[in-house]
């Protein structure tokens, strides 16, 4: 110790006399120290019932040496916590560091209170590892939640209660807008650091915060900040300690989120012990028949009384009357979780027996599931690994618990497992395909004051956009910059954007990605912006011999693997390429308002209709056309629809408003259809969406446009149904259009627009739920009334297919609702529908929404299926899905747009 600046005898004097010290004020609350030597200070301090505050003044006071060995024990319990803060502190700053002297003091003390702790006989600590103590009282003060201010750029911050989920997987907080999507899991969690280190807090003056109570979580691929300021230094101390040892892996509830649902019979089951403690209001360990009935009220579960005492009684077991430990509650549990839908199921295809062999599995994969080439081997792997009993394993035999496993796995998913990959033809044109598109891509929020960010291009290209928006405008010293116009929004260098582009285009799928630019730079940084365009992209943008001036159609997805395609306006043809000034193009995002806002190239736009703008292909004119030549010729606005399939250049672009494309969808359905054929059509949101809105892209799908963008800032119906219709070939941002729509001609709004084409008729039973949650929003929360559940199905597809169809409501049953009723479509285009499951609370003035699931008609899997809620855990429906064809009009059923037809199975 000598060798690091500090004698042995004053560290130890310190351990001893801080003890002793601390014994003297034991009948108080709390307790701090503060320690100096040289220049260097020292302070620590936490709240405890049974401690008060103290300094270094104490040494002088006469002291007593009996101590009693609890006391000693709960003495070296508490040394851990600063222990764990040292060890924490040397971990991040190496004893060789600049700081030399500080971390040899921090060493110092760290050997000294563990010297101390062995000195009184404790087995707590015998290394630097944090105790398992420490690590619950962490867990157990952030599962009970802290009030923190949460704070934002350019704002005073926000009061909200932070909490560690029961999971201990994810951190959640409240009231927020976002309702459920209101967390951070610990698994994005990058690292958590203290004090006053982030950008945010570094725009607050000075002062505004004490940093001892600030620290700032970075999470997500982007390394985004959270950055929160607590009541008092402790808190915040907990809060690192805690979120840096669940990060770490030391916690062994954390394990929890990771775990796979294929093992895991009972929802419930992980988190039971959570729970029960919750339940157990005397912290006896036991839980008696009232602590049972609010545990099931808070589980949304309402059994007559009679039913619980009598499973009460099975499970109490032991010499206990009237309560149940861990164990049996687990038994209570097990009880009441039976699945009599799954146990039905079973018994159909086990002669009545409590068990499937492996020949009675493979007969319910074959007839139910319409699995082909199950193999005895197959069902075997299937028992070996779902089955818990292990005598039930030897025998070859699946019971009711492993039946209920395998069923509640995703290989019995809704969803068609093997469409989580890339699954259809990719080397058809570009105009064959629906390309996941994003307005604005930039924004964070909504379309005026909202900030600009280069994360949130890294986040949709990681997400499967294949097409972002870059707005270009003239910035200081040259640099063009990239913004939202006219407005207050934040910028960012369009440098920097292109950057992160071509860092994270090609990270989760190799397949073309479209830059979509509007431009509004003068011919100078316009220059700069082609530099950009060449240095940083370079090979990306070459598109060789894969496409040129005389092509007759776009090239494929495949061809263009690794590419990056630039879209945008032409500059006008009578410009020379040396010169230095020129017009700026046109606006393609706010055409409904431009008037008000800019200056009109009289030149360039007297004779274009502001219905739509002509854009082309990589590359456009001039500057911005980085590798290849001009190859794309004009095409004549007033002629977009009406002729281009005759006329147009496969290259040539027509980007429309919402408002303007509605139109020609309204009038000219048929020949907007046709240019989709052999051209792209690019769909943004109305300029007077301020708000970040979307609009129903549907509509748009439905005659074939390639590119409808949408705010993918913006969560909500619209983004759910987006993300549906590209997870059908596996989340890449290619789905192929259906055949009909990229060739020939129809009225996709007539009521029988296919008179050829089979029409599916959709049969779906809805059998029971699982697990419903009260709704995010609720006021109450778990205090407020059980759910009344009903689920509602939409169909989302061509106009003459759109329909709803609701089952009945099941009163105060969220634990496990039965319907066991039927609902029928019939699609003439199933291929472009979406279905869509929603879960309703029945409220005698309404409805609160619970949940939804959105899948695409051809990721729906046959047969007996879980359609798990989006964004909840284990909350599910239970479904029998069949599809038939229907020829002709004989039998067709019609489902009007707010009709519900039943049909017997």
């Amino acid at each position: 110790m000598e060798g690091l600046g500090i004698p042995l005898s004053l560290s130890l004097s310190f351990s001893f006399s801080l003890s002793l010290s601390l014994y003297r004020s034991f009948s108080f609350s709390s307790f701090s120290f503060s320690l100096s030597l040289s220049s260097f200070s020292f302070s620590f301090s936490f709240s405890h019932s049974l401690f008060l505050s103290f300094t270094l003044s104490f040494f002088s006071h006469s002291l007593s040496l009996s101590l009693s060995l609890s006391l000693f024990f709960s003495l070296s319990l508490y040394f851990s916590d600063l222990i764990v803060f040292c060890h924490s502190y040397l971990c991040s700053h190496p004893v060789s560091g600049p700081n030399q002297l500080v971390n040899q003091y921090f060493l110092t003390l760290l050997m000294s209170l563990s010297c101390f702790c062995s000195c009184c006989g404790s087995t707590v600590l015998t290394s630097v590892s944090p105790c398992l103590f420490v690590v619950e009282r962490c867990m157990c003060v952030m599962q009970s939640g802290t009030q923190m201010v949460k704070l934002k750029a350019g704002s005073k911050g926000l009061v909200r209660l932070f909490y560690l989920d029961e999971h201990r997987s994810c951190i959640r907080w409240r009231p927020s807008r976002k309702s459920e999507r209101a967390k951070i899991t610990i698994d994005s969690l990058y690292k958590v650091t203290e004090g006053r280190q982030s950008d945010i807090f570094h725009r607050h003056a000075e002062g505004s915060f004490d940093p001892a109570c600030c620290f700032t979580v970075y999470h997500g691929n982007h390394m985004e900040s959270l950055d929160l300021v607590t009541s008092n230094p402790e808190e915040a101390r907990t809060w690192v300690t805690g979120l840096r040892y669940l990060m770490a892996g030391i916690s062994d509830e954390d394990s929890l989120a990771k775990r796979q649902r294929t093992h895991d019979q009972y929802p419930f089951k992980t988190n039971t012990h959570t729970r029960t403690h919750e339940a157990d209001k005397n912290g006896d360990g036991l839980l008696n028949m009232e602590e049972i009935y609010q545990l099931l009220h808070k589980m949304n579960v309402n059994l007559p009384r009679r039913k619980v005492k009598h499973m009460f009684q099975e499970a109490d077991s032991d010499d206990q009357q009237g309560t149940l430990t861990f164990e049996e509650f687990s038994v209570f549990y097990k009880m009441m979780s039976l699945r009599r839908d799954l146990y039905l199921l079973l018994m159909g295809y086990s002669d009545r027996k409590d068990h499937l062999t492996a020949d009675e599995l493979a007969n319910f994969l074959r007839n139910e599931q319409k699995m082909m080439n199950v193999t005895t081997e197959y069902c075997l792997d299937v028992i070996d690994k779902f089955e818990l009993s292990e005598e039930n394993k030897q025998k070859g035999i699946l019971g009711i618990e492993g039946f209920t496993s395998f069923m509640r796995s995703p290989t019995c998913d809704v969803f068609n497992p093997e469409h989580h990959e890339v699954n259809q033809d990719m080397d058809q044109p570009l105009s064959s395909y629906y390309i996941s598109s994003s307005h604005n891509t930039y924004l964070t929020g909504d379309q005026l004051l909202s900030h600009s960010k280069t994360d949130m291009y890294a986040w949709v290209l990681q997400a499967g956009c294949r097409c972002v928006e870059v707005d270009c405008w003239d910035g200081p010293d040259g640099e063009p910059m990239v913004q939202h116009g006219y407005t207050l929004t934040s910028k960012i260098t369009f440098k920097s954007v292109i950057e992160t582009i071509d860092k994270y285009a090609f990270i989760n799928n190799r397949y073309p990605v479209i830059l979509s630019i509007e431009n509004h730079c003068c011919i100078q940084q316009q220059k700069k912006i082609a530099q950009y365009l060449r240095k940083i992209l370079g090979d990306k943008l070459d598109l060789g011999e894969t496409f040129h001036r005389d092509s007759k159609q776009l090239p494929s997805p495949h061809c263009l693997q690794g590419k990056i395609l630039i879209k945008g306006k032409r500059l006008p043809l009578y410009l020379s390429i040396d010169v230095e000034e020129g017009e700026v193009s046109d606006d393609d995002s706010a055409d409904e308002i431009e008037d008000d806002f800019k200056l009109k190239n009289s030149n360039v736009s007297c004779n274009r209709s502001k219905s739509c703008s002509d854009m082309q292909l990589n590359p456009f004119h001039t500057y911005i056309s980085v590798m290849a030549g001009d190859w794309c010729e004009g095409l004549s606005i007033n002629q977009c629809v009406l002729a281009a399939s005759e006329t147009g250049t496969p290259g040539n672009v027509l980007s429309f408003s919402e408002t303007r494309a509605q139109q020609l969808v309204n009038h000219r359905a048929e020949r907007f259809l046709c240019f989709n054929q052999r051209q792209l059509s690019r769909i943004y949101p109305s300029a007077y969406r301020i708000d970040s809105s979307n609009f129903n892209p549907q509509l748009y799908w439905n005659v074939g446009c390639q590119l409808v963008a949408l705010n993918y800032q913006t969560e909500g119906r619209m983004m759910q149904l987006n993300r549906a219709k590209f997870m059908v070939n596996g989340g890449c941002g290619y789905a192929l259009k259906p055949p009909p729509m990229c060739k020939g001609s129809f009225n996709p709004f007539c009521d029988d627009p296919l008179p050829a084409y089979p029409n599916k008729q959709l049969v779906l039973k809805i059998i029971s739920g699982q697990q419903l949650p009260k709704p995010p929003d609720s006021m109450l929360g778990d205090r407020g009334e059980i759910i009344d559940p009903f689920v509602e199905v939409e169909i989302i597809g061509l106009p003459v297919d759109c329909c709803k169809g609701q089952t009945r409501v099941v009163d105060d049953n969220g634990f496990n609702p039965v319907w066991e009723e039927n609902l029928s479509f019939t699609l003439h285009m199933a291929e472009v529908a979406l279905v869509r499951f929603l879960v309703w609370d029945h409220d005698p003035i309404g409805r609160d929404f619970v949940g939804q699931r959105t899948v695409a008609f051809g990721s729906l899997m046959p047969g007996y299926r879980h359609v798990y809620l989006e964004g909840l855990t284990e909350a599910s429906i239970f479904i029998h899905v069949s599809v038939h064809d229907i020829y002709g009009k004989v039998g067709t059923l019609h489902c009007s747009d707010i009709t519900l037809h039943y049909i017997t199975v």
